[in-house]
């Protein structure tokens, strides 16, 4: 596959399964968004392999395998080999062009092999030990190509790394049935005991009062990742901003969804109504489009 349709097919990844971050993508200028979609198309196609259906042993051995089998093809190919994979060369290319940092894709491959064994989390910490690779990681492979003011630095990275973390929390509480059906519950042990919540009650489909204030505690917990992540806008180049705007809008959006609904996220999946999100849309264009006009376009490798 060539670069230009390996960052084709990313693409499309990003445009079939991560709705609303691709219309946020939009809002990047062409030349940073093309990273972008290599990035969420080879973290999407390993979250693919380990989340794919089947509760077998002979499943779960192949699903490893298939995981052994990418994280090779994925050091060959930084070594400089060529490889056959329909990703790899757009996701390789991005790394080598923005110095993305091998510990960031290690520990999102660590968190990824986690879920092929780990179905519940003890306590909360446990489970920002996991979004470190699951959410945080991602963030931080973001950052760069993103790009940062001057002096950002620390600050910057951690919140990203928030940001990244206030993402993953409110996809696992939208997709507490989903996740269930996989035989994973991301919602902390000790919190379901809290709030008198069992296994059974999820399993239930019937949203209980407990299981309600449970998602509403959780989304508290969501709400102040956010919080922490806001500031993190500003550090980021000009014509960065209304991406991340957008996208931060939309995912907090599904928060305001799930409130709407009582916290309930048995009966339905939260999801930002069409006409909400063409109105996030609609309002980060038009700075975008200025960011755009003013900021020199940085050069990168022809493809």
């Amino acid at each position: 596959m060539t670069l230009t349709a390996s960052y084709e097919h990313c693409r499309r990844l990003n445009a079939r399964h991560g709705r609303s971050f691709y219309l946020a993508t939009i809002l990047l200028p062409a030349w940073k968004r093309r990273h972008v979609h290599a990035l969420y198309g080879f973290t999407r196609h390993v979250d693919d392999i380990v989340d794919a259906r089947g509760g077998t042993a002979a499943d779960a051995g192949d699903r490893a395998r298939a995981l052994d089998e990418v994280t090779g093809r994925l050091s060959a190919s930084l070594a400089g080999e060529t490889i056959e994979d329909p990703v790899l060369p757009a996701f390789v290319h991005t790394v080598r062009s923005f110095g993305i940092e091998r510990a960031d894709l290690d520990a999102f491959l660590r968190s990824m092999r986690a879920d092929l064994t780990v179905t519940r989390y003890g306590t909360y910490d446990d489970l920002l030990v996991y979004m470190e690779g699951s959410g945080a990681a991602i963030g931080l492979m973001m950052l760069p190509v993103l790009e940062t003011v001057p002096g950002a630095g620390r600050r910057a990275r951690e919140a990203a790394r928030e940001l990244g973390r206030a993402f993953q929390l409110t996809n696992f509480l939208r997709d507490v049935a989903e996740d269930l059906a996989r035989g994973r519950v991301y919602l902390p042990q000790e919190d379901l005991a809290k709030f008198g919540v069992t296994e059974d009650d999820l399993h239930r489909g019937v949203p209980a009062r407990a299981l309600r204030d449970l998602v509403a505690f959780e989304s508290g917990r969501a709400r102040d990742h956010y919080r922490r992540a806001l500031a993190g806008v500003e550090l980021l180049a000009p014509s960065s901003r209304p991406c991340i705007r957008a996208a931060y809008e939309l995912y907090s959006g599904i928060l305001d969804e799930i409130a709407a609904a009582g916290h309930d996220v048995l009966t339905a999946r939260a999801r930002v109504p069409r006409r909400r999100r063409a109105a996030i849309f609609a309002r980060h264009m038009l700075a975008a489009s200025a960011a755009g006009r003013a900021e020199r376009r940085r050069p990168v490798e022809a493809v």
